[in-house]
């Protein structure tokens, strides 16, 4: 079938609709979750400790994970128009108490911080149900892989921002951003309902299959939530600490380190077309891609340890975070979407996201204190261990993929 053709059909014209949707929303999202690690250089700069932005960071992400856990539960109770510009309307006014009160009242912004991860947590769990429950399966994971990409090039829109505007001011214009696309996706989601483009609670478990967790487990839930784990302490800590790590130990000024952070993310953004690309070459085997990338990411944090040349350096560290993402990549765009037959896709989202984020809140605190008692070096190390970690669990087993 020609493109012009396959554009006219419902399916595929309704998959666009919901993708495009979900992506500039998640892209919302996206910028606002990395604008404090872009603008870390900056705070420092004018007096903020490492420990300070760290405990904000872990707050953060504790809260973020709580939330996945909790609002993907939910997520597949109550409508995802509600769900999503809920959260996306409160996380743009707790982002904005943020920005105002950390310069005198530095607990309660840590508080409203937190407040900001819990609800921007109220997105991601009902948005992937909505995917899956409402594009054919071969549509479904080319759509998540388009949200996938918005949270990846969220990164160097926050380091564009922080390179331009004094950090304050970033947080603002994300913050009116946020309010913007909840008033966007109401109406558009309402919208969609109506037309029948989407609809709600299509699927639940077969009977024969069991309930709950032994349906997930027949599901390898187990083995992903490890990956989950692995991979939310690079794609969300490392890539936190990236302008600090350019800042302190490569000796860039803040600002140059912003705009590095903000090119070396551009790029990392391409993740999602390279592994999807390798992916298909793979004759779709998400278990060969996942171990891959996981071997790649382990070579390039041995190099980075080694070779400590700036620019080599700082190359090295991006292709080992995107091979550490492509593996994120199957994860949520390949293995979410194919739990639809369970009926608890936003729950399952959740758990995993639950997992991440919570390794991520733990290591971001401890990577803080790492820094000072143990250097960039060592730290180095413990990445690339998680890695080799990854290549073990991640070998395929007998078990087919769901």
């Amino acid at each position: 079938m020609k493109i012009n053709q396959l554009l006219k059909t419902k399916n595929v014209k309704n998959a666009i609709y919901i993708g495009v949707l979900c992506s500039v929303s998640y892209l919302a999202v996206y910028f606002a979750r990395n604008i404090l690690g872009a603008v870390s250089p900056q705070m420092i700069d004018v007096g903020y400790t490492e420990s300070y932005i760290g405990k904000v960071s872990s707050t953060y992400f504790i809260c973020y994970a709580i939330g996945q856990l909790i609002n993907g539960i939910i997520g597949d109770k109550i409508k995802a128009r509600y769900m999503i510009s809920v959260g996306l309307f409160m996380a743009g006014i707790t982002n904005f108490l943020f920005s105002v009160l950390s310069q005198n009242y530095g607990s309660l912004a840590i508080v409203a911080y937190g407040l900001t991860g819990f609800f921007l947590s109220m997105i991601y769990g009902p948005m992937t149900k909505i995917v899956a429950e409402n594009t054919e399966p071969i549509y479904a994971p080319r759509v998540s892989l388009g949200y996938e990409f918005s949270a990846l090039i969220g990164s160097p829109i926050a380091g564009i921002a922080a390179a331009i505007l004094v950090w304050q001011s970033v947080f603002i214009t994300s913050s009116a951003i946020l309010v913007l696309m909840a008033i966007i996706c109401f109406a558009f989601f309402l919208f969609f309902e109506k037309s029948g483009i989407i609809k709600y609670n299509q699927y639940t478990p077969k009977k024969e299959n069991g309930k709950g967790i032994k349906v997930l487990i027949k599901h390898r839930i187990i083995k992903f939530t490890l990956i989950s784990v692995i991979t939310g302490v690079v794609r969300t800590t490392v890539v936190f600490w990236m302008p600090t790590y350019f800042s302190q130990y490569l000796g860039f000024t803040p600002k140059t380190s912003a705009s590095i952070f903000t090119v070396a993310t551009l790029i990392i953004s391409l993740t999602t077309f390279i592994t999807v690309f390798l992916y298909e070459k793979l004759n779709r085997d998400m278990d060969k891609t996942i171990l891959i990338m996981f071997t790649t990411a382990s070579l390039f944090f041995i190099l980075l340890y080694f070779i400590k040349q700036p620019i080599l350096n700082i190359g090295f560290m991006v292709i080992a975070i995107m091979a550490s993402n492509g593996a994120a990549t199957m994860l949520w765009s390949r293995y979410c979407p194919s739990l639809r037959d369970t009926g608890m896709v936003s729950s399952a989202t959740g758990f995993l996201d639950f997992m991440s984020y919570m390794a991520a809140a733990a290591s971001s605190t401890l990577f803080a204190n790492a820094v000072s008692q143990i250097g960039w070096g060592n730290l180095i190390l413990i990445w690339c261990g998680l890695m080799l970690f990854g290549v073990a669990i991640s070998i395929p087993r007998k078990a087919k993929n769901p």
